[in-house]
């Protein structure tokens, strides 16, 4: 009996995709779901694309298992937590040791690990792999971070490797570590997302509200700027949003759209595992913080109402509005690779930025042009900061006063600029000899006793503060 190259549980559209993928790139993939019309509807599309051949459907999980062959690799699609776990225990007894799991979903990375942990003993593998690039990149080439046991994932390369996106022809999928590894990186990979959607989506305000551009003009602009230093995916699509018409109304769509972002949870994985990391990461934090504030809608508008609202063009250049999410860009990105470098270092993985940097180049949703650059950079430099790269360096002397104009002007003219000024202060902060902190330590000395370092004179110091405040009055 012919068996199957690779198993996959759950025919949703990712899940769905990513079989299509498989197949056509010449693997036979054995596929389960629990709802016996999902698996006659994801056969009628193979067919169509004349991929019936290389699938293998199976309604009853025991005969899906058998139908693939040993060491068996099982991918699940199911809706991250509790029906993960589930699933797992589904399948657990259908193994023989040596076999995997390969859960591709958005899960909790410390989920991950304690999976990992919990199958590793048993004789069963368990890859956590982040999967990027959406519905369009599942089908057609996504971006793959795969983490869990170097064993299992040599099983699992030559299936994994063949549908990623390539760039340059080189796959953009790598296995990164263990445990958690790639589950991490991908919760970073979204986090760096949500700064870089909320950079773009407060230029697009500064062109609307600042200088008075119709969606049209805007979506004239972005295209521009694709050609350019900004090429990317999301600056390539914003221009599609943005020129978009409502065919009901005539009007552009996006002026239709609340202005409500949701969230699923990485954002604010990204920004907890930052800050129990002390790694600053003000810009995915900020985009965090702005997708909770435009989920108060009637808030927003009581307070507009109270307070009023500035009205007048604002002295901004677009060559300016360029530059600015340039410099933000670059300042997201050096954030994200700089909480993986520590969560790495804590962790043991030893996580190559520059890996992490060539398998984001195509595929996942952050892919840009210097996504490149930052691979060489750090191929090249020991730096886990790109703000130290030489080339960096050179970048960011040339954009970051346009993001100083755009960030003063923005303030001026009040248009909020959540993550562009968090990633000038960020820049600032960084770059800044000589801080104040010092006074920090001081107030924290005077009222908890918690010790002040002095240069030449050793640590755990203490001043001869007043004991009271009373008494400092005196």
């Amino acid at each position: 009996m012919t068996k199957a190259d690779i198993g996959l549980v759950g025919l949703g559209v990712m899940g769905a995709n990513l079989a299509l993928n498989i197949a056509e790139n010449g693997y036979t993939v054995a596929v389960n779901n629990r709802s016996a019309q999902k698996i006659d509807d994801f056969m009628i599309a193979a067919k169509l694309e004349g991929l019936d051949g290389k699938v293998m459907p199976e309604l009853d999980l025991a005969a899906f298992v058998r139908s693939v062959k040993r060491p068996r690799s099982i991918i699940i699609m199911v809706k991250a937590g509790r029906p993960v776990d589930d699933m797992i225990e589904l399948l657990l007894p259908l193994l023989d040791k040596g076999d995997a799991i390969i859960e591709c979903g958005n899960s909790l990375f410390s989920d991950t690990e304690q999976r990992f942990e919990y199958l590793t003993p048993k004789g069963i593998g368990y890859l956590g792999v982040g999967v990027s690039g959406g519905a369009e990149g599942a089908r057609h080439g996504p971006s793959i971070m795969v983490g869990g046991s170097r064993e299992q994932w040599e099983n699992a390369a030559p299936v994994l490797k063949a549908i990623a996106a390539k760039f340059k022809g080189e796959s953009c999928c790598a296995w990164l570590g263990e445990g958690g590894a790639g589950h991490f990186v991908k919760t970073i990979h979204n986090g760096i997302e949500y700064g870089d959607m909320q950079m773009i989506a407060e230029v697009y305000g500064v062109m609307r509200d600042g200088l008075g551009m119709d969606a049209s003009a805007c979506a004239d602009v972005f295209k521009r700027w694709n050609e350019g230093p900004l090429n990317s995916y999301l600056i390539e699509i914003t221009g599609h949003v943005l020129e978009a018409v409502d065919s009901e109304s005539g009007k552009p769509l996006v002026d239709l759209i609340l202005d409500k972002a949701g969230q699923k949870g990485t954002g604010v994985w990204s920004a907890i595992a930052a800050q129990e990391l002390g790694v600053p990461a003000t810009a995915i934090e900020g985009a965090v913080a702005a997708r909770s504030i435009s989920s108060r809608k009637n808030e927003r508008i009581a307070a507009e109402g109270a307070y009023g609202k500035r009205e007048g063009a604002v002295d901004i250049s677009l060559d300016d509005l360029e530059k600015a999410l340039l410099a933000g860009k670059i300042v997201s990105y050096t954030q994200g690779f700089s909480v993986i470098a520590r969560k790495s270092e804590e962790k043991g993985w030893g996580l190559e930025l520059a890996t992490i940097a060539k398998i984001w180049r195509a595929g996942c949703i952050i892919r840009s042009r210097f996504l490149d650059q930052m691979a060489g950079a750090f191929a090249g430099d020991a730096s886990t900061n790109l703000l130290m790269v030489p080339d960096f360096v050179t970048l960011m002397k040339d954009c970051h006063p346009a993001l100083r104009r755009v960030v003063a002007a923005g303030a001026l003219g009040e248009l909020p600029l959540v993550c562009l000024s968090s990633a000038l202060s960020y820049f600032d902060s960084y770059r800044q000899g000589r801080g104040t902190a010092n006074l920090i330590q001081g107030q924290r000395d005077f009222f908890g006793s918690h010790g002040f370092e002095i240069e030449g004179r050793g640590a755990d110091l203490h001043g001869d503060w007043p004991a009271t405040i009373a008494e400092a009055a005196e």
